[in-house]
Formats: C-alpha cells, sequence, structure tokens
C-alpha cells in the first residue's frame, strides 16, 4: 500500500524513485483519460443545459458530445492539451506521491499516530495534493484552455499560448480558478488516499485472502472507488475551477454558445445557482465520474506496480 510502512518487507525507495514511479504513473493514466477529460470539461464550460430531454446547448449527451467533437474537430479532438496535461499528470504525481511518502514517514516517527490509519492518509494525502496544486495550477490552465478552445484554434501551440497569456493577462492568469481548486482538492485527495485505505481492508476482509496475486487487482478496484466517492462528493468545485481559468478566453467559447464572464470564486458560484439552478453545479458529472474511476484506479494501480518494479531492481543491484 502507498505510504511509509514501517513493517514493509524489501528495499525502502529513495525519494528520487518514489518521484519517478508517481510520473509515469502519472504520464501513463492521462494518455487513456485524455478523452474523458475533454468531453468533462466542454460540459463544465456549457451555460445551456446539458440535457437529451432539452437539447439547447451544443452538447446533451455523453455519446451526441463525442460525435459531435469527432465530426466537426476530427478524433486529435480528443487529446487537445494533451502536452500540457502531461506535463501536469507528471509533474503532479511526482509532487503528490513524494509529499505523502515524506508526510507519512514524518507522523510515524515525529508523533504517536500509526501512519497506517486512514485519518493520517486522509491528512497526509490532501496536504500532498495541496503542495502539488500549487506547483503545477498554471499547467492545469493551459489544459483547460487547450480542451475548451474549438475551432478555428486560438493558441497554435504551448508557446503560443504561454506568451499570449502573459502578454494580454499577465501572471495571475496562469493561477485562475486556484481557490476553489485549492478549497477542493484538499478534501478530494484525502477523500481518495482515505477510501483507498479503507477499501483496501474491506477487499482484503471480502476476499478471505492476503495473496500478492491478487495485488494488481485490488489495487485498480480500491482505487477506482476511492475516485468515484472523492469526485461526487467534491465535483462542484472542480466545475467552478473551469469557469474561472477560461476568463478572458470567451471569444474562443462563442461557437459552443452562450459565454459568461466572472469577477470571482463567489461570483461565479452565485451566477451558476441563479442562472442555471444546483443541477448546474454538476454538468459534466458523468463523463466525470468515469474519468475518476479510472484515473484513480490506475494511478494507484500504476503507482504501486512501478514501486514494486524498482524495489525489485533495487533487490537485484544490491
Amino acid at each position: 500500500m502507498v505510504g511509509y510502512d514501517p513493517g514493509a518487507q524489501g528495499a525502502t525507495l529513495s525519494t528520487e524513485e518514489v518521484m519517478l514511479a508517481g510520473s509515469l504513473a502519472g504520464m501513463v493514466t492521462r494518455a487513456l483519460i485524455s478523452p474523458l477529460d475533454v468531453v468533462k470539461i466542454r460540459f463544465q464550460l456549457q451555460i445551456e443545459k446539458v440535457s437529451a430531454r432539452s437539447p439547447q446547448g451544443k452538447y446533451h449527451g455523453l455519446w451526441q458530445a463525442c460525435q459531435r467533437i469527432r465530426a466537426e474537430e476530427g478524433l486529435r479532438a480528443f487529446w487537445k492539451g494533451h502536452i500540457p496535461a502531461q506535463l501536469l499528470s507528471i509533474g503532479f504525481g511526482a509532487v503528490q506521491f513524494a509529499s505523502f511518502e515524506f508526510l507519512t514517514e514524518f507522523v510515524h516517527k515525529a508523533t504517536p499516530y500509526n501512519s497506517r490509519t486512514a485519518g493520517v492518509h486522509f491528512v497526509c494525502g490532501g496536504l500532498a495534493a495541496c503542495s502539488a496544486t500549487v506547483a503545477c495550477q498554471p499547467l492545469d490552465t493551459l489544459r483547460t484552455r487547450f480542451a475548451a478552445q474549438g475551432e478555428p484554434k486560438v493558441y497554435h501551440n504551448l508557446r503560443h499560448a504561454l506568451s499570449t497569456m502573459y502578454r494580454t493577462e499577465g501572471v495571475l492568469a496562469f493561477y485562475r480558478g486556484l481557490t476553489p481548486t485549492m478549497i477542493a482538492v484538499f478534501p478530494y485527495a484525502g477523500m481518495q488516499f482515505f477510501f483507498y485505505n479503507i477499501l483496501q481492508h474491506v477487499y482484503l476482509w471480502a476476499m478471505h485472502s492476503n495473496a500478492s496475486a491478487t495485488d494488481n487487482v485490488r489495487n485498480l478496484v480500491c482505487g477506482g472507488c476511492a475516485g468515484v466517492i472523492s469526485k461526487t462528493i467534491t465535483y462542484p468545485f472542480d466545475l467552478f475551477k473551469k469557469r474561472l481559468q477560461v476568463r478572458g478566453f470567451e471569444e474562443a467559447r462563442i461557437p459552443f454558445g452562450q459565454v459568461r464572464s466572472y469577477q470571482g470564486f463567489v461570483d461565479c458560484m452565485a451566477k451558476i445557482a441563479q442562472e442555471e439552478g444546483l443541477r448546474g453545479f454538476f454538468k459534466g458529472l458523468s463523463p466525470s465520474l468515469i474519468k475518476a474511476a479510472m484515473s484513480t484506479g490506475f494511478t494507484f494501480f500504476w503507482y504501486e506496480l512501478f514501486c514494486d518494479s524498482l524495489r525489485l531492481l533495487r533487490g537485484r543491484r544490491d
């Protein structure tokens, strides 16, 4: 399991090796879930209802959105913003897991608390994600803008996006949406590690097995379930973040329907509640839950797998 384990058998990984495993886990997972992320962002930014029963908006269902994006923008559109998204996943994975391992070890050695408990994993997971968010927020903003734009493109490549945003909007543009992100990321990531810890124990109890042969399946299942639970609880904050990240980017959104400009986090929340109702806070939830299950499940799966591989290599060298 992730986190510091004083009773673990085998070689202990260095910080660099933990960062490598986290980076690789983020990179592989991102490549797999990118199409769902693009669809989710399109739903989140749509002012009109996302509903097949009242299809006023450009997108009104998961399958319909996929077909329309493919027809209008081509298959490559599902990987729009993939370069900044990959950089985000690689950087976030490295910082988050390295911070988590450090924090759980610190708790075990410097406090009376057990580093293997779900409560400790909640706090350490939340703090680790906050550290990774501050470090990687500019890449998240760039990823959102690339995924949000249609044809013709406003940003032609990563360098053009960086120079244009810096010249026209300033440095702070790269940190738009940071407030709701920080509010949401602590409980979201904390709950991911919390439920992953609990579900691991429940899985072992239900299967009546400690066999290592089932470890990979267990990690995937427990990670996926933890992702769905965490995302459902914190989802509105992700939507607020996306709306704020495209402020100043309204021209590129005109072909998709109505556009709005928000002055900040509170204004964004109030206008969505007034104009779109409670359901507006959960636009894009369906693809987001599928993405959360795959993303969290695969992240923990690949991270544990890469850590085991690195331990094996370390043992052979020793």
